[in-house]
Order: structure tokens, then C-alpha cells, then sequence
């Protein structure tokens, strides 16, 4: 145990690392000046006031776009039933979030000063997320499923996340706390759900995962990256890092999406809840009429799963877990007038040894308003 969280705090802090060529670029005297604004002490457009304290007598060097003063919030689901596949409830079967965004310098002191400190210039926001995921086996009728197969979990997660966006590059450092278990309510909304419109309860949440509480970590990195136009239409890549620690999840997972469309610089890509390769909530006007399709993939070591292996304290089903995990996935955005609709569909990899049903499929539908 000792040397798998060894291995995953080196893990959590390559995201970070990652920055710290970002940060010399942002400081280099050769910059742009058409991108590069020096300010003598005052606070860039859109960031909190500072208080009157010493600085220091470098120039503060602020590649980020303008101030934004919009807040964002974003309503999302994921589920087999928003996709095209014909999937049974298994595996991941549903999830539930409600996020908000602060406009831009909305940050406290403290943690402006972390942003800063780990990424360099940029404007910086705070976000935060309550979460609502449900697993099932993939014998959820018997009401007894095989001791090879997941157990029965809910997760229900508030995070917390600092959010830093320069030109090109997006981070987020985010804190979870939560919990696994009866009371995060996981039979009630999906057997309720299933009375609503008529269809047969999950038999066997009896043998779910014991109430435990739940702290997770998360450190992300994604880049922006023009790839040139198609007529009238740009492209581009976005690479990512994204690496958690806690409890609930130890995993890196490095991945990529390119996407074709047109207002490419309004966002990093359309959000998902994690695990999984994920944009941000966070997006601009950058013109009335945005839009994009996508695709990508990623690629994840996974050194620990609650939902697959069980409690981490107390005596539980669980599953064996497989270590090297894939994802694919592909959708479109669009943006109009300052509302961002996003549909992603999601193809996975066995999580766990003798799981059946092949390649797992979900949809992922994200709808935000800035305000």
C-alpha cells in the first residue's frame, strides 16, 4: 500500500511538472508583444484587487486572455440511454452533476497565489462540482452477482477546483471530498427512476459497498494547439495529463482530442465528469456561433479503483482490477449567444477481470449557461 502511494503522488505532480516550461516561456523577454501585456503593479482586467503590499521590482508578464465577468453553470448527465448504444445497466450506469464557475479573479488570496506559484501568469477562476455516480455489476438481476464481478457503489462527490487559463494552456488542481456507500443514495435514485418510467428494479443493492468517506486529488494539464485551417473551418489538438490520487481513484492518463469546426478558441473541449479524458466547463464568446466536432482517446494506468475492488477499511465485494485501461470518444459543441450545449459518446476498455458485455458505451450531455 505504502509504495502504491509513493508511486501515485510522483504521478499526481506531472501535470504540474508539465507547467514549469510554460512558466520560463511566459517570462522570456522575446515574447509577442501583441500577446504579452506588462503590468506595473496594477491588477490585469478581470482579476480581484490587490492589496497595497511590497512587489516585486520584475515586470508581472500576463499572457491571458481578457477579463471575463460571466459565471458559468453547467447542468450534466451520462448515462447508455443518452447514447446510440443498446446497452444494459451495467458497468457505469449513471451519473449526475451540477457545476459552477465564478467569472474570472474571483479567487481568494491564497489560492491566486498558488495558481501562480504552480502555473506562472494566467487568469484564474474557482470552480465547484456536486457529483452523483452509480455502479452496478453486470449481474444486477440475480441479487446475488459472482465474486469476480464489481460490487453495487454510489459515489457522491463535492469538489472544489482551481482553475487557471493562459493563451493556450488550461490547469486545474481539484479537491474532493465525499462519500461511497447506502448514504450517498445510489439505489434510491436509480430503482426510483426505474418506477418512474415503468421499467424493472436493480435487484442486489443489498450487497453494495459499506458507507465510507472518500478524499481525492486531482492535478490536470491540457494544451491548445492550432493545426491550421480547412477553408473556412480551423483545427486543432488538445493534449492532456491528468493524474488523481485518494481513496476513491490512483491513475495517470495521458490522452488527446482533435477537433474541426469554427471559434475553436472559445474552450478546451467538451466536459465530462472524471475519470476520463475531459474538457472544462469554462468557455468564452469568442464569436455568437461557435461550434466543433471532436474525437480522441486516452490512455490510463490505474493503481487503485474503489468501485472495482471495494472498501478500502472494511470487508467487501470487490472485482480484480485491470491496471491498463482505454478510452475513445468522439461528439460535438456548440455555442450560441452564450450557452454551450456538449454531446460526447464514450467507449471503454474492461475495468476489471471476466467483465462481460464487451467494450462498455455511455453518452455524456452537458448543458451551461454563463451569466
Amino acid at each position: 500500500m505504502t509504495q502504491r502511494k509513493r508511486f501515485a503522488s510522483a504521478l499526481l505532480a506531472l501535470p504540474l511538472m508539465a507547467a514549469l516550461p510554460g512558466r520560463a516561456m511566459a517570462a522570456a523577454p522575446q515574447a509577442d508583444a501583441s500577446s504579452v501585456a506588462i503590468s506595473q503593479g496594477a491588477a490585469p482586467q478581470g482579476a480581484a484587487p490587490q492589496s497595497a503590499t511590497p512587489q516585486s521590482s520584475a515586470p508581472r508578464v500576463n499572457l491571458s486572455p481578457a477579463g471575463d465577468s460571466a459565471a458559468i453553470w453547467t447542468l450534466q448527465g451520462e448515462n447508455a440511454s443518452i447514447s446510440t448504444a443498446k446497452m444494459a445497466d451495467r458497468n457505469y450506469t449513471n451519473g449526475l452533476r451540477l457545476g459552477y464557475v465564478s467569472p474570472e479573479g474571483y479567487v481568494p488570496g491564497f489560492l491566486q497565489d498558488l495558481g501562480r506559484t504552480l502555473w506562472g501568469a494566467g487568469t484564474q477562476r474557482i470552480g465547484f462540482d456536486l457529483t452523483q455516480q452509480i455502479y452496478t455489476p453486470g449481474d444486477n438481476t440475480s441479487g446475488n452477482p459472482p465474486a469476480y464481478d464489481r460490487p453495487f457503489s454510489a459515489i457522491l462527490m463535492a469538489t472544489t477546483s482551481l482553475i487557471q487559463e493562459s493563451r493556450n494552456t488550461l490547469s486545474r488542481l481539484t479537491v474532493g471530498v465525499g462519500l461511497v456507500g447506502p448514504d450517498a443514495q445510489g439505489e434510491r435514485v436509480q430503482n426510483g427512476f426505474h418506477d418512474l418510467i415503468g421499467q424493472r428494479q436493480t435487484n442486489g443493492w443489498h450487497n453494495q459497498l459499506h458507507d465510507e468517506p472518500l478524499l481525492q486529488i486531482t492535478s490536470e494539464r491540457t494544451w491548445r494547439l492550432p493545426m491550421g485551417k480547412l477553408g473556412a473551418l480551423e483545427t486543432d489538438s488538445l493534449p492532456a495529463l491528468t493524474a488523481g490520487i485518494g481513496n476513491l481513484r490512483d491513475y495517470i492518463a495521458p490522452g488527446v482530442t482533435f477537433r474541426i469546426g469554427q471559434g475553436l478558441d472559445a474552450d478546451y473541449g467538451a466536459s465530462r465528469m472524471r475519470p476520463g479524458l475531459t474538457g472544462t466547463d469554462v468557455y468564452h464568446n469568442s464569436r455568437p456561433f461557435a461550434w466543433y466536432l471532436f474525437a480522441g482517446f486516452d490512455g490510463q494506468a490505474v493503481l487503485h479503483d474503489l468501485t472495482v475492488e471495494g472498501n478500502t477499511w472494511r470487508t467487501s465485494r470487490g472485482a480484480k482490477l485491470n491496471i491498463w485501461q482505454a478510452e475513445v470518444q468522439a461528439g460535438l459543441g456548440i455555442i450560441y449567444h452564450g450557452v454551450r450545449i456538449t454531446y460526447t459518446h464514450v467507449i471503454q476498455t474492461q475495468e476489471y477481470e471476466h467483465q462481460k458485455g464487451g467494450l462498455h458505451q455511455f453518452g455524456s450531455l452537458a448543458a451551461s449557461v454563463r451569466f
